[in-house]
């Protein structure tokens, strides 16, 4: 029999009571000076990367998890009991269930959140975070709109609480080629930046997907958020008896914009760090994309779309280029990716070599004392604690990481758009074109709006 949504969370809050846990859980770290930390979202990438990640260390603890559908908020919150009980060695059932936000945000004794949720409830939960008082760490990309990454940036500043973006290229581990790269390029390798290529994949048409009856253990209006009401159907959602697979919101632009932000966010980073644009942007951009004609996943296939900045640096992203970032001067070039990848336009293609250039003596080079060092920060999270801990810098603080999202949704609005389209990054908005502008934001539903 299914139960009902309160009646599966009555059930699990009796067995997700808080106890006493163990100190051998977490080695020599006493609970005063451990990072108390709430899970919102816990599914497939909370559970396979963030929840993973931060569970690695003594100095942070995962008190509570948060989740709209019950059968996920009982595996997350088996996942992190099970985490613990391994650690110790004894049985551990101390972590508590919400199935909504707005408890855990109140909790007093949760000093930080892990956001891992669809994207387009990553901005408004990461703004209610930090006037909650709270650390976040935010998975990216950080908004599902320009206007609503702006208003997330805004918040953390006014707030000041530690807001790290998932942009885990950026780290030491587990990919410590990026940082490599663009170091080499911020001090002169390959000469003068004169443009970068992004490769960067599409994602295919879905099929027709007629309205099915809503699960009892989903609180599919929350789910939905600020986002208009739509019949449900699980390939528009997430799959029912998988953690593990790729869910189909991914490929709706209600909730997000594809792979031009999904991955795009990650590339892009690497490339403004490169090109010292960080907390900039292009000013102006253009290019086309093919979309689904019809079914019900309607995210953007195959494109290529164009930027140029104020320095005359220009980008190119595609999916016909190898999935990567490569820089290219007028002394040589540099192409960096991720161990293993494969190209973008071919998943089934040849291996991809994670770091190359024009010349095998620019990989070689030595940093000199008095040249450009970037932040060399350890794996994501680590850094993240860190910076709660010690105010260590953050490596994709709010700024950093609204501007590599809000680059990539210009790109998505050229999609859209196909015109070229003229943008001031200071004042994020475009010259002259009231109907570009008029995409910088989306109605949001009363009940959710920020």
């Amino acid at each position: 029999m299914q139960l009902s949504r309160r009646t599966a969370i009555k059930g699990l809050a009796a067995v997700g009571a808080p106890m006493i846990v163990p100190a051998s859980v977490f080695g020599a770290n006493a609970p005063s000076n451990r990072v108390a930390i709430g899970a919102i979202g816990v599914g497939r990438i909370s559970r396979g990367h963030d929840i993973k990640e931060v569970m690695k260390h003594g100095d942070a603890q995962i008190v509570a998890v948060c989740d709209v559908d019950t059968r996920r908020l009982a595996a997350g919150r088996d996942l992190v009991d099970a985490g613990y009980a391994e650690k110790s060695g004894k049985s551990y059932s101390g972590t508590r269930i919400h199935a909504d936000y707005r408890e855990l945000l109140a909790a007093k004794d949760i000093d930080a959140v892990l956001i891992s949720t669809p994207d387009h409830q990553h901005a408004p939960l990461a703004i209610q975070a930090v006037r909650a008082g709270k650390d976040v760490y935010l998975q990216k990309p950080a908004s599902l709109t320009i206007a609503e990454g702006r208003a997330m940036a805004d918040a953390v500043a006014a707030t000041g609480r530690k807001l790290q973006i998932g942009s885990q290229q950026r780290g030491q581990q587990p990919w410590p080629q990026f940082h490599r790269a663009a170091e080499l390029v911020r001090n002169g390798r390959i000469g003068a930046l004169k443009h970068v290529e992004i490769g960067l994949p599409g994602d295919p048409a879905g099929p027709e997907a007629p309205p099915m009856p809503i699960p009892a253990n989903l609180d599919y209006d929350a789910w939905l958020g600020t986002t208009p009401e739509v019949y449900y159907t699980e390939i528009r959602v997430h799959p029912q008896n998988s953690l593990e697979d790729r869910p189909g919101w991914l490929r709706c632009e209600q909730f997000g914009a594809g792979m031009i932000t999904g991955w795009g966010s990650h590339h892009v980073d690497i490339a403004h760090w490169g090109m010292d644009m960080e907390r900039s942007g292009p000013v102006e951009i253009w290019g086309r994309a093919e979309f689904p004609k019809s079914g019900l996943w309607d995210v953007h296939g195959p494109f290529e779309t164009h930027a140029r900045y104020a320095n005359g640096m220009t980008m190119t992203i595609s999916g016909a280029l190898p999935n990567g970032v490569k820089f290219v001067g007028d002394k040589g070039w540099i192409f960096v990716t991720r161990s293993g990848s494969v190209t973008a336009s071919d998943p089934g293609g040849p291996q991809i070599m994670p770091l190359q250039a024009s010349d095998p003596k620019i990989l070689a080079s030595v940093i000199g004392p008095d040249e450009v060092h970037l932040l060399k920060a350890p794996e994501q999270h680590r850094n993240w604690l860190d910076a709660i801990r010690t105010g260590a810098p953050l490596s994709a603080p709010a700024e950093i990481g609204h501007r590599a999202c809000s680059t990539c949704l210009l790109h998505h609005i050229a999609m859209k758009t196909r015109r070229r389209l003229r943008w001031d990054p200071l004042a994020e908005r475009f010259l002259g074109d009231d109907a570009a502008n008029a995409l910088l934001s989306r109605p949001q539903r009363a009940r959710y709006a920020l």
